[in-house]
C-alpha cells in the first residue's frame, strides 16, 4: 500500500448501536484498508445509539471512497457524512484583506481617506519613488499565472489555477510576512500576458510567474525583466533550481564528492529542468547530460528557443547519443524533473557507489523512492511525505523577502546560487544525514538566511 496524505484527508460520520462495540468495529475496518487514523471522537451517545466521527489519511480520492464503502457495507454500522477535510479547508478561499490601521472614529477616516490621503498622493505625484515607502507597494507581491501548467496537471485555466495561488500567497505571509496576491489572467497568449503584467506593476515591489507552460513561460519572463523596474521571478524555473543546488550541495557533501567531478543525468528539461541546469553550471558542473520526452539533447538536436539553445551549447559536451538508461550507468547524480516512472531499478542500480537520485515529479516520482533507497545514497522527491523534500518554499519567501527589503530591482543567477548556499547552510554537520538533507520549511533561520544573502548579492 502506497503512503497515506494528510491532502486526503476524510471525516466520516458513522453511527451504530453500543452493544455491537462499533468503534471497535471501525477500528478495524481502517486499518484493513491501509488508511491511518489520526482522530476518533465520540460525537453523540445514548442508550441506543452512538455517533462517532472518525478522521484518516487515505493514499488518493480512490482510496477514500473504498473506505467509506467498506465502513458503509459493514451490517453493524451506518453511514451519516463523509467530509473532504481538504476540500473544507478551501471553502470561501484561503485569503482575506485586513486593514493595517484603525479606522474608528472620524479622524481615522479623514487620515486613512479623504482628505488626509490626497497630501500621500501628491508627494507620490512629485516623487514616485515615495510609494515604495507609503504604499502597500514595499510588502506587495503579484503571484501571476494563466493557468497553463498547474501544479502536475496540465492546462487547467486561470479558475482552476487559483487555489493554487492562495495558496501561494498565504505560504508568503506564513513564512516571510510578504503580502501576496493573486493574479490569475483569462489569457495565454505571450503579449497579453506581459502587456497586463506591465500595466499592473505599479501596485507591487515584485512578480512571482508561477504555473507558466514552457517555453512561453521564458519568453515572458525575459520581456518582463527588460520592462519592470522591480525583480521578476519564475518560481517553477528559479524557486525548484535554488533548493535542489542547496539539496545536492549536502548530499555531495555526505557522500564526499565534488560536484565539478560528478557524471550528473538530467531527465526533463523545460523551465526547471533547464534552470536547474544554469545553476549547476555555474556553481561548477562540468558532465550533465540532459534528456526530455524525444530524448537525449545534443548539438544534433534543433534549438527550438533562447532555452533549448543554453542547454545545447552548455550540457553534454561529450555528445552522449545513448537512451536514459544508458546515460544513468556510473552517474553519479539523477535529478528528475520530468514524469512518473520513467526509472526502473535496475537503472539505480547501475549508477555509481555513493549516488544521489532526486525523482521530483510529483505526485508520482520518477522511480518509487523505496525502491531508490534500496541502492542510491541520498534519495529526495518533491513529497511532503518523504524524507528531503525538494520544496520551493524553502527559496521564495526568503527570496522576495531579501528582494523587497533592499528594493532590488534584478535577480541574477549569481544571486540565486548565494541563496542556495544559504539553505544548504541551514542544515549543521552533526544535522546532515541520508533522510535530512535540506531544513525543514518550518525553520525559521531559513527565510533570514535567505534573505541575507540576496541583500549580500547586490
Amino acid at each position: 500500500m502506497a503512503n497515506t496524505s494528510p491532502g486526503y484527508g476524510i471525516t466520516i460520520r458513522v453511527e451504530g448501536k453500543p452493544e455491537f462495540q462499533p468503534v471497535a468495529e471501525i477500528t478495524t475496518i481502517i486499518t484493513r484498508e491501509g488508511a491511518m487514523i489520526t482522530a476518533l471522537d465520540v460525537a453523540e451517545s445514548q442508550l441506543d445509539n452512538v455517533v462517532i466521527d472518525v478522521t484518516c489519511d487515505a493514499v488518493d480520492s480512490n482510496h477514500a471512497e473504498k473506505i467509506t464503502a467498506a465502513l458503509a457495507a459493514s451490517p453493524i454500522l451506518s453511514v451519516r457524512k463523509v467530509s473532504d477535510r481538504t476540500f473544507l479547508l478551501h471553502l470561501g478561499g484561503k485569503l482575506e484583506v485586513q486593514s493595517k490601521v484603525p479606522l474608528k472614529t472620524r479622524d481615522d477616516l479623514s487620515r486613512a481617506y479623504t482628505p488626509g490621503v490626497a497630501r500621500i498622493c501628491q508627494a507620490i505625484a512629485k516623487d514616485p519613488a515615495d510609494a515604495r515607502r507609503l504604499t502597500i507597494k514595499r510588502n506587495t507581491v503579484a503571484v501571476v499565472t494563466d493557468g497553463s501548467a498547474v501544479l502536475g496537471l496540465g492546462n487547467l485555466g486561470p479558475s482552476a489555477a487559483l487555489p493554487v495561488m492562495e495558496g501561494k500567497a498565504a505560504l508568503f505571509k506564513r513564512f516571510a510576512d510578504v503580502d501576496a496576491w493573486p493574479v490569475c489572467l483569462d489569457t495565454q497568449d505571450v503579449d497579453e500576458i506581459v502587456r497586463t503584467v506591465q500595466l499592473i506593476a505599479p501596485v507591487y515591489g515584485g512578480i512571482n510567474l508561477e504555473d507558466i507552460s514552457a517555453p512561453r513561460c521564458f519568453e515572458i519572463e525575459a520581456r518582463l525583466l527588460e520592462l519592470l523596474d522591480i525583480p521578476v521571478f519564475h518560481d517553477d524555473q528559479h524557486g525548484t533550481a535554488v533548493v535542489v543546488l542547496a539539496a545536492l550541495s549536502n548530499a555531495l557533501k555526505l557522500v564526499k564528492k565534488d560536484l565539478k567531478d560528478c557524471k550528473i543525468v538530467l531527465n526533463g528539461a523545460g523551465a526547471a529542468g533547464t534552470a536547474i541546469a544554469r545553476l549547476l553550471v555555474l556553481a561548477g558542473a562540468t558532465k550533465i547530460i540532459g534528456f526530455d520526452h524525444v530524448g537525449v539533447i545534443n548539438k544534433k538536436r534543433e534549438a527550438e528557443n533562447e532555452m533549448r539553445r543554453w542547454f545545447i551549447e552548455n550540457c553534454n559536451r561529450d555528445q552522449f547519443e545513448g537512451s536514459l538508461s544508458d546515460a544513468t550507468k556510473g552517474a553519479d547524480v539523477f535529478i528528475g524533473v520530468s514524469a512518473p516512472n520513467v526509472l526502473t531499478e535496475a537503472d539505480v542500480a547501475s549508477m555509481a557507489n555513493g549516488s544521489i537520485l532526486f525523482a521530483l515529479a510529483n505526485p508520482d516520482p520518477e522511480i518509487d523512492p523505496v525502491i531508490a533507497r534500496k541502492h542510491a545514497a541520498v534519495v529526495a522527491t518533491g513529497r511532503s511525505d518523504q524524507p528531503n523534500q525538494i520544496n520551493n518554499v524553502l527559496a521564495f519567501p526568503g527570496i522576495f523577502r531579501g528582494l523587497l527589503d533592499a528594493g532590488a530591482k534584478k535577480i541574477t543567477d549569481e544571486l540565486l546560487v548565494a541563496c542556495a548556499s544559504a539553505i544548504a547552510s541551514c542544515v549543521s554537520d552533526a544535522q546532515l544525514n541520508a533522510s535530512f538533507i535540506v531544513p525543514s520549511v518550518f525553520d525559521t533561520n531559513v527565510v533570514k538566511a535567505v534573505a541575507a544573502a540576496v541583500k549580500a548579492s547586490r
